[in-house]
């Protein structure tokens, strides 16, 4: 049977278009052209300003009841099967690759399968900062201290900045994490010089690459790719960044920061004491490898997650808690995947409209969502890495189309204005 999030996808890679109904009506007020790029969910989103969205109490209608129970068992056993995957990983690589360059493309190997598996681990803890793990609080909160923890999160400190990413989704200025930057702003002036400077394809593989690399580092140290309003914030330091209303951990939360950082200071303390008596070279390979190829997996979700040349963002009174969540785009990853990341990318908007939904059910709530609400769910058919060098390319910045009530946030590849005001 095929389900309904599956139902609608006609089409798995995009194709440049040059009008189409769906974005000529988003800035017709003003006389601008229509949507130049599309993804395989054909402009679906544009049109989100104008449509009359559900509350957020219908919506959780639709989804089954059962969806919402939690099975602390069963979570655990989810939790152990990621844990035993990538620790067998290791010890396997431990007790049979010698550290040779000649055995060097059985450690790359070795870093994909390992990091590939313990995101599963990341993933778990993610649910455990979100409540979906277990209604016994202590338990959800050792089982995602540990977890994340062990692969240099700041658990309580990541909880925190991504509920505010869940309550702010697709908020061009409050939003949290891969909010995009906006035309003629500074950030945006010094990428678009960069991609002229290097052209269309060199840029896209930099950005690739940086992302991938030193881009969820980045984020914890610095805010990078957060909202605006927040300023320069740190996942260690709880003192950065804006204060008010627009801090990122205000009250409570400053505390709950420094009790994060116990936990990553003391995996680097081991991580240095084990490089003292095994080597550099054998951390390098055992974990360091597993580690980027696990920061890759979060950053390649987190990315397509709310991102894609069709897909808006909104400010001021035009946005709201289910518009953002609506924002949200499931893609095929397929069964492999799937089973390892427990669904984290495939049936992410469920996720967004309510957080407590254990990914075990995810499926579940995902269809009912499909079919209750068709003209409203994303899902994108294109494959992952198509879709990956569209996002890179072509999202480099957001400009206005609209005005009042009718106002969003559109990507553009141009520093020129393609939206001319009205």
């Amino acid at each position: 049977a095929v389900s309904p999030a599956r139902a609608s996808s006609r089409r798995g890679a995009p194709a440049p278009r040059a009008s189409a109904a769906s974005a000529a009506s988003v800035g017709a007020a003003d006389g601008a052209p229509s949507q130049k790029y599309y993804s395989g969910m054909e402009g679906k989103a544009l049109n989100a300003d104008q449509k009359q969205f559900p509350s957020m109490a219908e919506v959780l209608s639709k989804i089954p009841k059962h969806c919402f129970v939690k099975d602390t068992f069963r979570s655990m056993m989810y939790a152990i099967v990621s844990t035993a995957l990538t620790v067998g990983c290791g010890v396997l690589a431990y007790l049979y690759l010698p550290l040779q360059m000649a055995y060097l493309p059985a450690w790359i190997a070795y870093a994909f399968v390992a990091g590939t598996c313990s995101t599963g681990c990341w993933v778990v803890a993610h649910e455990c900062g979100h409540g979906a793990f277990s209604d016994n609080k202590t338990v959800q909160d050792t089982v995602g201290y540990i977890l994340h923890s062990l692969l240099l999160v700041p658990y309580f400190s990541w909880q925190r900045s991504h509920a505010v990413h869940h309550s702010r989704t697709n908020h061009v200025l409050e939003g949290e994490t891969h909010v995009p930057a906006r035309v003629n702003t500074k950030d945006s002036d010094i990428v678009f010089k960069l991609r002229d400077l290097l052209g269309e394809g060199p840029f896209t593989a930099l950005n690739l690459a940086g992302v991938f690399l030193l881009g969820w580092p980045i984020y914890l140290l610095t805010g990078a790719s957060g909202g605006p309003v927040r300023g320069a914030t740190n996942h260690f330091n709880p003192n950065a960044g804006a204060t008010g209303k627009h801090a990122l951990f205000p009250g409570k939360w400053a505390k709950k920061v420094w009790q994060s950082d116990i936990g990553c200071v003391a995996v680097v303390a081991s991580l240095i004491y084990w490089a003292m008596s095994a080597g550099p070279m054998t951390v390098a390979a055992l974990y360091l490898g597993p580690y980027l190829v696990c920061n890759f997996w979060l950053v390649l979700y987190t990315w397509l997650q709310h991102t894609d040349v069709d897909v808006p963002h909104f400010e001021g009174d035009d946005w709201n808690l289910v518009k953002g969540a609506f924002m949200t785009i499931d893609r095929p990853y397929g069964k492999v995947l799937d089973f390892l990341h427990h669904k984290i990318g495939s049936t992410h908007v469920a996720h967004h409209i309510n957080h407590t939904i254990p990914h075990y059910h995810a499926r579940e709530a995902t269809d009912a969502i499909a079919k209750a609400y068709p003209d409203l769910y994303l899902y994108d058919p294109t494959p992952i890495a198509t879709a990956l060098w569209r996002v890179a390319s072509k999202c480099v910045a957001v400009e206005p189309r609209g005005e009042g009530k009718d106002k969003v946030w559109t990507f553009t590849d141009k520093k020129e204005p393609r939206v001319s005001p009205a």
